[in-house]
């Protein structure tokens, strides 16, 4: 019974890791840089959510939809601030800055929203649903299934759409793109904007099971792009998995040697897996022509 409770905790915790690192995934695809400020889009999402919700009143589907909307203008003024007038120079410093913006992000809401974790009711969410002898919170089966289904759809449209496919060519070839009538910073701009979707919808999903807070997306950031990278961050897919299977793995150490082993012992597991293959479960070897 134990071993179920933590496979079922660690899908539902797993998918939330893919959600996250799907946004690194995109705008790697996009433009091989990447939000180190992904956990505070998730936060932001939380907190906008709850905000909306809860202060104001205001229908949970607009409150969602609200929160959704302002997690992609900060994704786009992360890419306008913290990351184009870098990559124009030909610096990496948009490393740090993405970083600097996302502390920004925090203590700005440390210093509004406040530091005292705060509950997220949904009554929709709340009483349980018993699954073969277990009872489980409703999230718990929706946040896989939530995750799952954008991975798919964000698959599809990159594959077999138009615009999702010019938003692929313009990080292969910028310049050909350009000659094509792609508009390559706007592509850019929407992959950033995507991408902290994906994580403010994390947020959302995630918050009536943990407090909103400040920095509740400091560690579930990091762990999703050690999941990203795990994945092979080329492929929504292999993030998708590799972050369901981060969770399990996690969940399961938790309930068998306890939560003291369990940062400890999944990055292990995440080392030893990336030393076998360095290109990640479903990564692929990237090709550079001379």
């Amino acid at each position: 019974m134990l071993i179920v409770s933590a496979l079922i905790t660690g899908l539902g915790l797993g998918s939330m890791y893919g959600l996250l690192a799907l946004g690194f995934h995109v705008t790697y695809a996009v433009s091989a840089t990447v939000n180190f400020a992904q956990g505070s889009s998730m936060m932001l999402g939380a907190v906008f959510a709850y905000t909306f919700a809860v202060r104001l009143g205001w229908p949970l589907p607009a409150a969602v939809a609200m929160a959704l909307v302002l997690c992609a203008v900060y994704g786009a003024l992360v890419e306008r601030l913290a990351v184009r007038p870098f990559v124009r120079r030909g610096s990496n410093a948009w490393l740090m800055a993405t970083v600097a913006l996302g502390i920004l992000a925090d203590n700005a809401v440390l210093f509004t929203f406040g530091k005292e974790p705060r509950g997220f009711p949904m009554a929709w969410a709340s009483g349980s649903i018993e699954v073969a002898g277990i009872n489980l919170a409703p999230l718990q089966l929706v946040i896989p299934v939530a995750g799952i289904a954008l991975a798919a759809a964000l698959h599809a449209f990159s594959r077999y759409t138009r615009h999702g496919k010019a938003m692929l060519a313009v990080v292969q070839n910028p310049e050909a793109a350009r000659l094509m009538g792609i508009n390559v910073p706007l592509a850019i701009l929407g992959a950033f904007a995507l991408s902290t979707v994906f994580a403010g919808a994390a947020g959302i999903l995630i918050a009536p099971l943990f407090n909103v807070h400040s920095d509740m997306g400091t560690v579930f950031g990091l762990k999703a792009f050690a999941v990203a990278i795990l994945g092979g961050i080329t492929s929504a897919w292999g993030v998708m998995l590799a972050g369901i299977l981060f969770g399990v793995v996690e969940s399961m150490i938790t309930a068998l040697l306890g939560s003291s082993y369990t940062q400890v012992l999944t990055f292990a597991v995440v080392i030893v897996a990336l030393a076998a293959m360095p290109n990640g479960l479903f990564g692929r070897v990237e090709v550079k022509k001379v």
